[in-house]
């Protein structure tokens, strides 16, 4: 499960995700990828069930590029303790993701199997997303 090695805070407060991203909007390694169309949360188990789904269905041929990463932890307090107390003890790590993030990107395969490996990312994903392809992608026959 993806994680930071070591953080500066151990706990962060939640804060507001607002606007559209300016960073990693645009296609840096790969020919397609998912974009994200909503502002979300995505835990690092979500992550990495997405990449499972994309590397199963490539039969590991190509490469596979994650342009997200969970360092935001998120704490919960254990079940039936009264109010106060402090705050509660990290759980996991979320990544923040704005309308517009590249998610996954891919190389290597085809573009219909490119398609449908993100195809299933995204339904493991919270956010609704749009496959995109670069645009001096050329059809190799």
């Amino acid at each position: 499960m993806l994680q930071p090695k070591k953080s500066k805070f151990r706990k962060q407060q939640k804060g507001r995700i607002k606007g559209i991203a300016f960073r990693g909007h645009e296609l840096a390694f790969g020919s397609f990828g998912i974009k994200s169309l909503e502002t979300c949360f995505v835990t690092g188990r979500q992550i990495e069930a997405a990449r499972q789904a994309v590397t199963r269905y490539m039969k590991r041929e190509g490469q596979l590029w994650i342009r997200i990463f969970p360092d935001k932890p998120i704490t919960k307090k254990p079940a039936e303790v009264r109010m106060g107390k402090g705050k509660g003890a990290p759980e996991y790590f979320v990544a923040k993701v704005m309308p517009g993030t590249i998610l996954f990107e891919a190389e290597g395969v085809p573009m219909e199997i490119a398609k449908e490996a993100m195809r299933l990312a995204a339904q493991k994903l919270p956010v609704t997303t749009r496959f995109i392809v670069r645009r001096d992608y050329v059809e190799e026959v």
